[in-house]
């Protein structure tokens, strides 16, 4: 069963979001999809300074099974990319809710968050793709 922390919203698209509290959010990409799509063996993140539409293709994530198009679970300007990810991009799988987070988001509103998913939302979610 794959680990889906509640401190985390979560997008239908497999991306979870964690509020910074200060008007930025980090993403990453859930236990249940680093586990369905393998090992990664590589990641391709957005530019800082760009500016995502929530469901913008932000990225690629690939690995030995298959390749997967990233998704911005909301709006706003890219503020840091995991950089650490282009040399180790196995820490998706190793560490997908802490170290293999891959970029931060100053949304454009703050409200938005309460649109995604809660942890309980998301497990039914993952639950149905088992």
């Amino acid at each position: 069963m794959s680990s889906i922390p509640a401190n985390r919203r979560y997008a239908e698209s497999h991306e979870w979001v964690l509020d910074n509290g200060d008007g930025t959010v980090t993403v990453g990409i859930s236990d249940h999809a680093q586990q369905a799509l393998g090992d990664v063996v590589f990641v391709e993140l957005p530019e800082v300074g760009s500016h995502l539409d929530k469901g913008d293709e932000f990225g690629v994530v690939e690995s030995v099974k298959a390749a997967s198009d990233l998704y911005a679970p909301l709006a706003g300007e890219v503020t840091a990319v995991n950089e650490a990810l282009e040399d180790a991009p196995e820490t998706v799988n190793e560490s997908p809710y802490e170290d293999g987070w891959l970029m931060t988001l100053r949304l454009d509103d703050a409200g938005a968050l309460d649109t995604l998913l809660d942890a309980e939302a998301y497990r039914a979610i993952a639950d149905a793709d088992d």
